[in-house]
């Protein structure tokens, strides 16, 4: 969620991950004997370029990635067909169609796995069926690059056993470069709404919705929805989270937390998640909310955004980015209307909050990529994620074709043409060239990073590629507000060492882990009736939703949450 300026930075986060039944009697690297196995094994990043090492044989392994995107082969893109000459290793990626949960328990129940999964939300299910082979040895024998890279997280991606069995996409490597963009939360606002009302500075949330309202009731005729929101699968928490951030925290999942105490506290049944939904429930009986909020898919949702209809919604930068760069896109190659596009804010419930939407320097260690117990050849897919991690081709992942898709100056320097910038603004041709799918979802440097050479290591927080991804009419509405990127519009965030708190991991069949898997089914039963209510009856059905909600272990999900981020925060302390 989903780019900020301080967005998915740094790193300093623990994670407890306690698996269960991952034994160490799948398969494992010593059992490969693959030729190429022995070839590239120590220094591979002061090893002879591909071209000198002996021709591998040609491989193709199965990857299954648990977000949103086209099925593809990697060597059909520029980017995979490079990676492919260099380790005659090509990825046959099939994207999530439908229910996450769905097609994660078809797998387990199976046996049946792709030989590299990104499991994303399910990866807690993927790891407490041992699906995935330990890491270790194979690091050690054929990972130079993933040590440098990953070595100082180890003791933050060990699972309970010692184990490690993903490798996270967020350690820092360098320097920290903040983002331009907004790629977190944000409530979004369509430019021609601001545009109309004298570009006013809106914070608090009746501000913003009386913006909405005022101006749907301005063009009834054009029948615009006035505000929507995302409840599919498990996309759910861009309903659940508003209210946290709205209240002034960051995204700690189900928790509030203390700054001084780091007592953890719920927010799903404060005041702040009821004037939420209440605001939403007069919305609807205005006939501004989408009622289809609560039964359409992700697809549905995007395909709503990109419309041009709906004047407002909450979401995360990075879910609804696909959606935003294909309204930029229609303007800049097919004259399309700019003022359909989005403008991130970060709205509150009152003058005084300080925001915090940005996220502050985090390592997230709960999500990752794996190789499944069915891989055919373990030690050829670590030895293609080491690669991955050379520095030559982590700017060959994220800058892409050196000519085609980025410029290098005579002092180095890196960056995009406005020709360049435009073209890959266009999501068919950014998956062509093959940053649509290597940019993220593969071992990797964190967004923040920066390469040896000064230049950042995503092109999007590059200075000079930042200011020309900006189109006149972009920066002319920032100037209204005396910014010049987007990120300016929101508060530093404050030092949380433990952040994010959702990425800490639960006991399996824990009362705590018993709380977060029964309060979806509780908030997705009650939030669509509250919202969808007659006004009348608003209060009543708010109480049945406490009642319903105290009949879950609460108090032993706050307890627990507050000992393990006390726990993170004394092993990042060093206590």
């Amino acid at each position: 969620m989903k780019l900020k300026k301080w967005l998915l930075s740094a790193f300093t986060v623990v994670l407890v991950i306690s698996v269960i039944g991952c034994s160490s009697s799948k398969n494992n690297s010593s059992n490969s004997t693959t030729p190429s196995a022995s070839s590239s094994t120590e220094n591979a990043s002061d090893s002879p370029s591909p071209s000198e090492e002996p021709k591998l044989d040609p491989v193709t392994f199965t990857y299954f990635n648990a977000t949103a995107n086209k099925d593809t082969d990697t060597n059909q893109t520029d980017v995979g067909k490079i990676l492919e000459d260099q380790t005659g290793v090509n990825f046959k990626i099939e994207y999530l169609v439908g229910d996450l949960d769905t097609k994660i328990g078809t797998m387990i129940a199976s046996n049946d796995y792709p030989d590299v999964m990104q499991p994303d939300i399910g990866i807690d299910k993927i790891l407490e069926a041992g699906a995935f082979i330990p890491l270790n040895d194979l690091i050690e024998q054929y990972g130079p690059n993933i040590k440098r890279v990953y070595g100082k997280f180890f003791n933050l991606m060990k699972a309970a056993d010692g184990n490690i069995y993903f490798l996270p996409f967020s350690p820092l490597v360098g320097e920290y470069t903040p983002n331009s963009v907004i790629d977190q939360g944000a409530f979004w606002i369509q430019n021609r709404v601001l545009e109309e009302a004298g570009y006013p500075k809106i914070k608090t949330f009746d501000e913003y919705f009386n913006l909405i309202e005022t101006y749907a009731n301005n063009h009834k005729s054009d029948k615009l929805t006035g505000f929507m929101s995302l409840t599919h699968d498990w996309r759910f928490f861009a309903t659940t989270n508003p209210p946290n951030h709205l209240q002034g925290y960051p995204n700690d999942g189900e928790v509030q937390v203390d700054l001084k105490t780091m007592d953890a506290k719920i927010y799903a049944t404060n005041d702040g998640t009821k004037r939420w939904l209440q605001k939403l429930n007069d919305l609807n009986s205005k006939g501004l909310f989408d009622k289809s909020s609560f039964v359409d898919n992700y697809d549905q949702y995007l395909a709503k955004i990109t419309s041009g209809k709906v004047l407002g919604f909450f979401d995360y930068g990075w879910q609804v980015n696909q959606a935003n760069q294909t309204i930029a896109a229609d303007a800049v190659n097919n004259g399309g209307d700019d003022s359909l596009g989005y403008f991130p804010l970060p709205i509150v419930f009152d003058e005084g909050i300080k925001d915090q939407y940005i996220d502050p320097d985090s390592f997230i260690n709960n999500r990752g990529i794996g190789i499944t117990v069915k891989a055919q050849d373990p030690v050829r897919i670590i030895q293609f994620f080491d690669n991955m991690l050379k520095e030559e081709n982590q700017i060959l992942t994220h800058w892409g074709i050196l000519g085609k898709t980025y410029e290098k100056d005579a002092s180095g320097r890196l960056y995009r043409t406005q020709e360049q910038i435009d073209k890959l603004k266009d999501n068919d041709y950014n998956r062509d060239v093959g940053l649509g799918h290597f940019q993220y979802y593969w071992p990797m440097y964190a967004q923040g990073s920066t390469l040896s050479d000064g230049n950042a290591s995503d092109p999007s927080r590059q200075p000079e590629v930042a200011a020309l991804s900006f189109t006149p009419a972009v920066k002319e509405r920032l100037a209204k507000y005396g910014v010049q990127t987007f990120t300016q519009m929101f508060a530093i965030p404050d030092d949380r060492p433990w952040y994010p708190a959702w990425s800490i991991a639960l006991e399996q069949g824990s009362q705590a882990q018993i709380y977060t898997a029964k309060k979806p089914d509780v908030q997705r039963k009650y939030f669509a009736k509250i919202v969808l209510a007659d006004p009348s009856k608003f209060d009543a059905y708010w109480d049945e939703y406490l009642n319903e909600y105290s009949k879950l272990p609460v108090a032993e999900y706050e307890q627990t949450m507050t000992e393990l981020i006390k726990d993170k925060v004394a092993k990042i302390r060093g206590n």
